[in-house]
């Protein structure tokens, strides 16, 4: 400090008390900025150590512990959302080397000698004349980027993608469910597997789940929200979470852009194709359940029709982008205040006038047209543009329509995870369905929204309705709960559940189409800053010689088992591979952008862009069981959601891990295809797990199964196994350790 008063300019003696103190402050605020920096800088180097993903589950390393203890210390007591984001590393531009390796690795299964041949052909031209140069500019970019591929991957993935929204990019999200026993069958559905529904009251139901919504982005605006911890131990990019609400994807003649706005106090309503803009909040602050209900029965309640053609107006957002774009520009002059309305919202509430969910009658078919209506609906009921669409049914059951650019499934589930613990356990129902509070009679009636829809715009709704029912009637969905076992008996196999399952994918898919396939599946890089997804190549060598096996009668039983071991290993190196951002598929799409702006022509990266994942799969994550009251509602687990396919005749597959014993599929494929059928790769989906399963117990070689519906098929379903007999008989092994996605 005597240095620093030294340095000040002497302003007589009469100030030198106040130059101690000026000294004393310089100092101390150098001292807490050097203090800060130095946090900061040893909390990015600490998160830089992967180390900790290659250890075995339940044997963790005096390294790592060591790693463990420092991260706490260094993070503070209760870091909030975004406390780590300026800490976390940068993604890694792998070796470009590894990467062609790894290609060529990966499609080695799928693909003929000569096929192969001439693959590796065009990567080692590749390699030779263009890798380094695009190799070097992906590192410069790397420099001075949050995320060497992540803005590209939103850019060109999605916002230039000119394909409907319906289908091709949006997810979407399930009510919880209750009961799930150890039978699927039509028989014991009704009695074993009961979709829960606080209330049967639309309005209260929606008044809920508006609020619950409301109250998450008040948490998201102070940053109340805890940042993900991958296993407990590391933290997770948070960045997604800042366009969850008042987001929407407007159109573009050739690209689409992400319109998100600070705040928005309204909601936009659609029902039986009317809009209405429905304010969340009063003079003194976000309005009650009560009243938000109070709302929705004013609109259920008006009698007023659709104008000519606004019914449908909503199927414009699942027209290609190009048409909405041109459309939009008139909308945008002739009924402005009413596109604001929807686009200006903080998110978008469709109240169906049909019922939904599983019924007693038709278990298997009210639970596939469920999803069929979440996912697509009938092409003109939900606004495909907003970052997510609340979807009330008639009869009280809710659902998620999740728009995909702005961020992945991960993000919207531990939106939708708390949304439907409060509104069910916090916020609850009187005893005659609706909302706990009181009315407010004096609040303004829900303002409906006027479109002057000009004659051209009338042909372009028809074109785009016409298209948006076609495409919605191409998509076979099938959800199914496979409860015979779950991830108990698989942590008893000491295996990771998400190799288990993938793995079985493979046997399932191979029976199904008698052939291998390129296979998806999604990863999180969110270790990184700003990190979204990379793709496990789940179709391995190790995978296929375990379907081999499993297919040849002269295998025996202990050959099976250790060839499915060594495809679950496989599998779990990949994925934490993919984890650290050592993967294969990113890296390449950065290297071919960077070669489309250098109009550079790559023979061997123009091959890898067209490649067609014919099996698209993802793991719904569960993220916060601590908000469900697990003593009074043990079995009120998530449900998960589901994906269309990637490929017309393709497949896409979703599936969770609901509690210990049940997991339940999504299925989707294209009804044009010849080629797929979600009930058959259903049935083989069971048949594969339940033929691995018996590898685990003392006893003959796994009965074969062949694929049928009739009633022989389902009586071997009912007993064949349930998750007590499997899980007494089951070795212990190490393995490695729980993927989480």
């Amino acid at each position: 400090m005597e240095k620093i008063k030294e340095l000040l300019p002497d302003c007589g003696g009469q100030h030198h008390r106040l130059r101690g103190l000026l000294a004393a402050a310089l100092f101390a605020l150098c001292l807490w900025g050097a203090l800060i920096f130095t946090l900061h800088v040893a909390l990015r180097l600490l998160l830089s150590y992967h180390g900790w993903l290659l250890e075995p589950h339940g044997a963790m390393s005096s390294a790592t512990k060591t790693w463990l203890a420092l991260v706490r210390i260094f993070s503070g007591r209760r870091p909030m959302l975004f406390s780590y984001q300026r800490a976390l590393p940068r993604q890694p531009v792998p070796s470009v080397q590894d990467t062609v390796r790894k290609y060529l690795e990966s499609v080695r299964p799928v693909l003929s000698d000569e096929d192969f041949d001439w693959t590796a052909g065009l990567a080692q031209e590749f390699l030779k004349l263009q890798a380094s140069l695009l190799q070097w500019y992906l590192q410069l970019k790397s420099w001075w980027a949050a995320n060497y591929v992540s803005d590209w991957w939103e850019d060109f993935v999605y916002l230039r993608s000119r394909s409907s929204l319906m289908v091709n990019s949006n997810y979407y999200l399930m009510d919880p469910h209750q009961g799930a026993q150890a039978c699927r069958c039509p028989l014991c559905w009704p009695q074993d597997f009961l979709y829960v529904t606080p209330t049967p009251l639309q309005a209260a139901r929606a008044g809920n789940a508006v609020h619950a919504l409301l109250l998450y982005r008040n948490r998201l605006k102070r940053q109340e929200i805890s940042p993900t911890l991958l296993m407990g131990m590391r933290p997770l990019c948070s960045a997604q979470y800042e366009r969850i609400f008042n987001t929407t994807r407007v159109p573009g003649v050739q690209k689409d852009r992400l319109c998100h706005l600070r705040d928005s106090r309204h909601v936009a309503v659609l029902h039986r194709g009317r809009f209405f803009r429905v304010g969340t909040h009063s003079a003194h602050g976000l309005l009650s359940p009560r009243a938000l209900e109070q709302q929705f029965q004013r609109i259920l309640d008006d009698p007023s029709p659709a104008c000519p053609q606004e019914e449908h107006l909503a199927a414009l957002t699942a027209a290609p982008r190009d048409s909405w774009a041109q459309v939009r520009q008139t909308l945008k002059t002739r009924a402005a205040h009413a596109l604001e309305a929807v686009e200006g919202a903080a998110f978008f509430v469709s109240l169906d006038p049909e019922p939904a969910g599983l019924t007693r009658e038709d278990p298997a078919a009210s639970l596939d047209a469920y999803a069929h209506a979440l996912l697509a609906g009938r092409g003109h009921d939900r606004w495909f543009d907003k970052s997510f669409t609340l979807i009330v049914f008639s009869n009280g059951k809710l659902g998620l329509s999740v728009e995909h650019s702005w961020a992945d499934c991960p993000i919207s589930g531990h939106m939708w995870e708390f949304t439907l613990a409060t509104e069910c356990f916090q916020l609850g129902y009187t005893a005659d369905g609706h909302c706990k509070g009181h009315p407010e009679p004096a609040l303004p009636q829900p303002q409906r929204l006027q479109w002057d829809l000009p004659d051209q715009i009338h042909r372009s709704i028809s074109l785009a309705l016409r298209g948006a029912k076609a495409l919605s009637g191409s998509v076979d969905c099938h959800v199914f709960p496979f409860s015979h076992f779950g991830k108990s008996f698989i942590r008893h196999c000491r295996l990771s559940s998400d190799s288990f399952i993938q793995t079985a994918l493979q046997l399932a898919h191979f029976r199904d189409r008698g052939q291998f396939c390129l296979t998806y599946e999604s990863a999180m890089t969110r270790l990184f800053l700003e990190g979204r997804t990379e793709t496990v190549r789940s179709c391995t060598r190790e995978a296929c010689n375990f379907v081999r096996a499993m297919e040849d009668p002269e295998k025996t039983h202990s050959q099976c088992l250790a060839l499915f071991r060594a495809a679950v290993d496989k599998h779990q190196a990949l994925l934490k591979a993919a984890l650290s951002g050592q993967g294969v598929d990113r890296h390449l799409f950065a290297l071919y952008i960077v070669s489309r702006f250098l109009h550079m022509q790559s023979p061997f990266l123009a091959q890898v862009y067209s490649e067609q994942w014919q099996l698209s799969t993802s793991q719904i994550p569960v993220q916060q069981m601590h908000l469900f009251d697990v003593h009074n509602y043990p079995d009120y687990v998530s449900s998960g959601g589901g994906f269309g396919p990637a490929d017309d005749h393709g497949y896409g597959v979703s599936y969770i891990f609901m509690g210990d014993n049940v997991i339940t599929f999504h299925i989707s494929s294209k009804k044009s295809s010849t080629k797929t059928d979600s009930h058959r790769l259903g049935q083989h989906i069971e048949d594969a797990l339940l033929d691995v399963a018996s590898l685990f117990q003392a006893g003959q070689r796994p009965q074969r199964r062949l694929r049928g519906s009739g009633d022989e098929d389902s009586g071997h379903r009912c007993g064949f196994l349930s998750s007590k007999t499997v899980d007494s008989k089951t070795p212990k092994t190490p393995t490695d350790s729980e993927p989480v996605q």
